[in-house]
């Protein structure tokens, strides 16, 4: 083993592999910080470069890179309101009020550092746990699928501002926009008004860009004068202090949303999507920060979404690293980045699976390091971005604004070099503009296209397979496990409401008996 692993070093340390991986580090920056650029997309584009290197460092440059992107698409949710990941939707709306706040650079550092140790954790798991976890994984069928959807799903009414019933509303307005497209199981097209394009569906990059950045940019327009918020400035300087304070109050937070990304990332499709809305709602359901003590609302406001943020950034890389466990282990896809990985190892001649664990293991060990100093390295480069992205906020408003609407158009061409898209995205701007006129969520929606098809497709294979036997999803051993979660997660509600008013009540208390006079 020893010698294993001095091979591994030599491999990671060779002049090619060191350059492969800072290349794809900055990429995987630049292209995650672009709204409607996704680590998958990334990915993709890296796969013909990599034909042309040795395995390690052709995986080298696939690994670094997802790591870096997933943290550089809480870029634009800071800055622009327009989440660049499908996880960051979690906590956009809580990262934009932060930078509105004075503390966008504060933000962001919480999500970067919360992301490296979530990261390593998960490579620490991917090390130590892999076969185990890969074991338990294989257990999963479609009746559990659907249920840790569900769980998601559950998340997404949890952490809505405000009702939950219009957090309700928005929600099945996602699923049903999930159902636009190819029935799952019959193939029958549904809604989509004899438009061909729209066979393949609704892209949730799309909805994201429309819902969060371009009613954005229809907010501001169609403010009147002195209503509409001026840009903030973000200083990236004498952040470091404030962010590590913030991350040691919050370390339980952070330790809660890695194991949380780490199960939820080593389970086949669920992947850090699912895992950062789960810790999201996890952490927003059972904080305690309240005002008082010298705390104003509006601190512990703030204060709040610091908490909410470390636990979903961190949950957000626990799962990228814990995804590789099935895929290492059993040759089974976690996510899409691990879909393309294994073709890349197929294409080098390295099959993922037990063979790997037995005749490659220094290829194995390679990849394990590599998962370190790419979290490692996410931590220098990761500051750097963060004080360079400041200066987006000093552009003037105006020139702003438009350019939030050519990024939009062109991050939707992108998805599919089609027109259709850029349309989708004026249409759900202006649904998001009347979502928030009406006080209605936008997280839901996105989640609810996101997780829509994972629930309808798991939902009909187990009931196809038993002709419709309703009793296995509820008498399986591990789906009981996630109903009594599902049951919790909404029991949570009313519960911490409740523990929440109390406090208050017991702070305006203290505060009363401390104004009254010695002896009144």
């Amino acid at each position: 083993m020893i010698q294993d692993v001095e091979s591994a070093l030599l491999l990671v340390a060779d002049p090619t592999t060191i350059l492969v991986v800072v290349l794809s580090a900055v990429f995987g920056l630049v292209i995650g910080a672009l709204p409607g650029m996704t680590a998958t997309l990334a990915a993709a584009l890296l796969v013909p470069f990599t034909f042309f290197l040795d395995p390690v460092p052709a995986i080298a440059a696939i690994i670094t890179m997802s790591a870096m992107a997933i943290f550089a698409g809480d870029i634009p949710s800071a800055l622009l309101r327009i989440p660049g990941t499908p996880s960051s939707a979690a906590y956009t709306e809580d990262a934009f009020a932060l930078t509105r706040n004075g503390k966008g650079a504060i933000g962001l550092g919480t999500s970067l550092v919360a992301s490296v140790l979530g990261g390593l954790f998960g490579s620490v798991l991917l090390i130590f746990v892999s076969p185990i976890l890969g074991e338990f994984a294989l257990r999963f069928t479609s009746y559990e699928y659907f249920w840790v959807a569900v769980l998601g799903l559950t998340a997404a009414v949890i952490v809505s501002k405000g009702s939950q019933l219009k957090g309700g509303i928005a929600l099945m307005v996602g699923l049903l926009v999930s159902t636009v497209g190819l029935d799952v199981t019959l193939g029958h097209p549904r809604f989509t008004f004899g438009e061909e394009q729209l066979y393949r569906g609704v892209d949730f990059i799309a909805a994201m860009i429309g819902l969060f950045g371009l009613s954005e940019v229809l907010r501001a327009v169609t403010a009147r004068r002195g209503d509409s918020m001026p840009i903030p400035k973000m200083e990236g300087r004498g952040t470091i202090r404030p962010t590590l304070r913030g991350i040691w109050r919050n370390k339980v937070r952070v330790g809660s949303g890695s194991v949380i990304g780490g199960v939820a990332g080593a389970l086949p499709g669920a992947g850090a999507d699912i895992a950062a809305w789960i810790a999201y709602a996890v952490t927003r359901s059972t904080s305690r920060i309240r005002p008082g003590r010298g705390r104003s609302g509006k601190e512990a406001a703030d204060d709040q979404r610091i908490e909410a943020i470390s636990g979903a950034s961190s949950a957000n890389n626990a799962g990228i690293a814990s995804a590789y466990v099935p895929t290492l282990a059993f040759g089974i896809p976690g996510d899409t980045i691990t879909a393309i990985l294994i073709g890349v190892l197929l294409v080098k001649g390295i099959t993922p699976g037990p063979d790997l664990f037995l005749y490659q293991t220094d290829t194995l060990y390679s990849l394990y390091i590599i998962f370190i100093v790419a979290n490692l390295l996410l931590l220098p480069l990761g500051f750097l971005l963060i004080r360079v992205s400041g200066m987006v906020l000093r552009i003037p408003r105006s020139i702003l604004m438009g350019l939030i609407v050519a990024i939009s158009i062109c991050g939707a061409f992108a998805i599919n070099n089609g027109y259709l898209e850029i349309g989708l995205v004026v249409l759900f701007g202006m649904m998001g503009y009347l979502f928030e006129k009406g006080g209605i969520p936008l997280a839901p929606v996105v989640l609810g296209i996101v997780l829509g098809p994972i629930v309808e497709r798991n939902f009909m294979q187990s009931v196809i397979k038993t002709n419709w036997d309703l009793t296995q999803f509820f008498t399986r051993p591990i789906s009981a496990v996630l109903i009594v979660l599902v049951i919790l997660a909404i029991a949570s509600v009313p519960l911490m409401s409740w523990l929440g008013r109390r406090a208050e009540r017991a702070v305006s208390r203290q505060g009363a008996e401390g104004r009254t006079p010695a002896g009144a």
